[in-house]
């Protein structure tokens, strides 16, 4: 792969350029588009999980002054077409119609929209609309009658079997093997779920935030039975998204169906507790797990089966087992996934969606595995380090697991560990000390792109991605001065609009690679078209030199030959005008044509990680953490945290520092607060609220110290970028999981963990 070489701007840790805008409200996020003669929506949901309406009665909330319209199954039918799913090849987050029937598929299904001159009036309507239910008996949960095994669907691999496990087992001096279960998780971005939809004659523009406007558009467009054409998504700036905003909500469609009964632009603004039922979550899990390995710790064998919860109208699964049997070297492996149906919403991504529940099963074992062996946990980990995948014998394009253990284990002083439970104590606190490695793939997407050059050398950069928090208009930003030979400040990003060139969703931390690989590419095509005219000008500066070593740099086009001002070759080759640039890149692995093709209709076209046919793409990164537990009242808290991480080339030190200690955090959340407790008798959660929904505080967050190891990767995309936003989350719940067991000798398989899952210890 032909490879860019950065000048210096890319990589250095710059300041977000939207960070003044951020600050200073200048920066419009979705609900903050304000348009004439704005009409208001407000959802009601269904309290019921099963069921049918039997009866609506609206007389009370039509009464309201100010009320203008008020949707339901009975005004809106066949109006609104339910979409596929994203598993299906669709774009939809639930693939039930909404407001199609009397039927109730979930706790939190919209059963109607209320509109009205003001946000209180649409709220109170909504509240006064009277509705008389059917129930049925609902399952929510895994052993509840009524819930089904499925068999999985999934975007990665279901199953993945290599080698014989049999002999493997057979093989083994020592065996572990358990039963491991994660709960479901609720995404609850800053930025409340929210659309405001106005038509222009038979156009329609939407602004919502998203994480894959091409994706709205498309599925938007298939909902409202109109050309994609007709259909336009703005959003510039994003309140978190964490793959929630990936995939269609039903009520987008609702909003656009009410704006054009009306004839008026419509706003719908969730409230907190609506975001827990409007979009996807992260499902629970059920895993049973067996590892086997030799004497001297070399694993023999990896059985993992699974079983992840899923609605009635969709079979979803993120299949992570496939993940933990290609971390270590073993080629005996049997994993498989299966879903288990029943009257829930469909579960969708989560920020590192199958490593964060799969990696604590296996992260839990290998730590298990090493107390039985007595091997020092991260000693564990180094004999079962590899360059070859060895399920199917593909090479890693660059793997530093090795060094990153090393790195995290003299920072943290892990050769100070008494490797005896319940050895170390502080006072009334019970010590201990975890680790666990940390495992992300490496994606990229096909991605188009424009850059436009001035000739008074200003650059602007205009391709469909999104802000979703990460930096992205910044590394963006980086890339094209870097490569143009510009300061940042003569560069514009244009993003978050369907009308751009397409980029791939923001999903599954391909971002980075992905654009700025299109990026660049397109700014080499710039670099060679003005190389090439001052090389072969007689008389020139550079004339005489090899264009493939002439370079921008500083406002100047500089070679061995000499230099000559930038600006002045610019205006020669565009005879006065903007040079412009539209730049396409397809990934190793994609066809070169229909990459960019499916990512212009919305399509979650993501390649690398264990998906090629040649070889393995993946970051690494290692844990080591302290925890301490007050023996009076069991209370867990970490007090001591270090993080260090490979992922290729850093294009932006500060944006991604921050984005690493964002995923140790979140990974703190997984391992001792988040869960969505599930009503066993209505099937619905219990604590849709952020004042029951445990999430750390700044009280539960310790010093962390996050660390980027430099590491070269000529192979995963031009710039080298493996992607690091979602690798920080993985492995946490393991690693403090393990710091549990070493301070009281209790093994926890079962998240998150709280005082009660310490009983006994001393």
């Amino acid at each position: 792969m032909e490879q860019i070489q950065p000048n210096g701007i890319i990589g250095s840790a710059t300041v977000r350029v939207d960070g003044l805008a951020k600050v200073t409200g200048q920066a419009k996020y979705g609900a903050e588009h304000h348009l004439p003669n704005l009409a208001h929506a407000y959802l009601a949901l269904s309290p019921i999980a099963r069921g049918r309406i039997r009866r609506i009665d609206e007389t009370a909330a039509r009464a309201i002054p100010g009320v203008l319209d008020i949707l339901t199954y009975r005004n809106v039918g066949t109006a609104v077409k339910a979409g596929k799913h994203i598993i299906d090849g669709g774009y939809m987050a639930q693939s039930v119609a909404p407001l199609g029937s009397d039927r109730i598929e979930f706790a939190g299904q919209i059963v109607a929209v209320a509109i009205a001159e003001t946000p209180e009036i649409a709220k109170d309507a909504a509240g006064k609309l009277r509705f008389e239910f059917r129930a049925e008996e609902p399952a929510g949960r895994f052993d509840d009658a009524g819930a089904v095994v499925v068999k999985a669907k999934a975007l990665g691999e279901t199953e993945l079997k290599a080698g014989n496990v049999s002999q493997g087992l057979a093989d083994a001096h020592t065996i572990v093997e358990g039963w491991y279960e994660t709960p479901p998780q609720v995404q609850n971005p800053l930025e409340m779920f929210q659309a405001t939809c106005a038509w222009q004659g038979d156009e329609l523009t939407v602004w919502e935030s998203s994480q894959n406007v091409r994706g709205f558009q498309y599925g938007l467009a298939k909902q409202l039975g109109i050309p994609p054409a007709k259909v336009r998504i703005v959003s510039p700036f994003i309140g978190g998204a964490f793959g929630s905003r990936g995939e269609l909500g039903q009520y987008t469609a609702l909003i656009a169906l009410a704006s054009r009964r009306l004839g008026r632009p419509v706003k719908l603004e969730s409230s907190r507790e609506q975001c827990f039922f409007l979009k996807t979550f992260r499902a629970e899990t059920r895993q049973h797990l067996r590892v086997g390995a030799d004497a001297d710790g070399h694993l023999t064998a990896i059985v993992h089966e699974s079983w992840e919860m899923t609605s009635r109208a969709d079979r979803f699964a993120v299949a992570g087992s496939e993940s933990t049997a290609r971390l270590y070297k073993c080629g005996n492996v049997d994993v498989r996934v299966h879903n288990v149906s029943a009257d829930r919403q469909s579960p969708g991504f989560m920020r590192a969606p199958p490593e964060t529940p799969y990696l604590f099963a296996m992260e839990s074992a290998m730590d298990e595995l090493a107390h039985k062996l007595r091997i020092d946990p991260a000693e564990l980990r180094r004999r079962n380090d590899t360059m070859v995948e060895a399920a199917t014998n593909k090479p890693y394009t660059s793997r530093s697991l090795v060094q990153c253990i090393d790195k995290g284990a003299e920072l943290f002083g892990w050769s100070e560990r008494d490797p005896r439970p319940g050895s170390m104590r502080d006072g009334n606190d019970l010590v201990g000390w975890g680790m666990a490695s940390a495992f992300y793939p490496t994606q990229v997407g096909p991605a188009l792109c424009r850059v436009t050059l001035t000739p008074d050398l200003c650059a602007t950069v205009e391709v469909g991605t999104h802000e979703i928090g990460t930096g992205i208009r910044t590394v963006i930003a980086q890339t094209a001065a870097d490569l143009l030979g510009l300061s940042l400040d003569r560069i514009t990003v244009r993003i978050g609009d369907s009308t751009l060139p397409a980029g791939p969703m923001s999903a599954g931390s391909n971002s980075t690679a992905s654009v700025c690989s299109v990026v660049g590419k397109a700014c080499e095509s710039l670099r060679r078209r003005l190389a090439v005219e001052a090389v072969y000008r007689k008389g020139g500066a550079l004339y005489g030199a090899k264009s493939k070593e002439v370079r921008l740099r500083a406002g100047n086009v500089v070679g061995a030959t000499g230099s000559e001002p930038l600006a002045d070759l610019v205006q020669r080759v565009g005879l006065g005008k903007p040079l412009v640039e539209e730049g396409r890149n397809s990934p190793h692995g994609a066809p070169p044509l229909i990459g960019p093709w499916l990512i212009s209709r919305g399509k979650p076209i993501l390649l690398g990680g264990s998906r090629l046919k040649d070889r393995m793409q993946f970051a690494h990164g290692a844990h080591y953490l302290e925890v301490r537990i007050d023996r009076s009242t069991g209370m867990v808290r970490v007090s001591r945290m270090v993080g260090v991480f490979a992922a290729g080339r850093i294009m932006n030190r500060m944006t991604a520092h921050s984005q690493l200690v964002g995923g140790q955090v979140w990974g703190i959340s997984s391992a001792l607060h988040e869960s969505a407790e599930v009503d066993p008798v209505l099937a619905r959660y219990a604590n849709s609220t952020l004042a029951e929904y445990h999430v750390p505080v700044n009280a539960d967050i310790p010093a962390i110290e996050t660390i980027m190891l430099d590491e070269v990767d000529t192979e995963v995309n031009p710039l080298g970028i493996k992607g690091l936003g979602e690798l920080g989350v993985t492995g946490v719940n393991a690693a403090i999981a393990n710091a549990v067991f070493h301070a009281t000798g209790i093994r926890v398989r079962k998240l998150p963990i709280r005082q009660g899952s310490l009983l006994g210890f001393d």
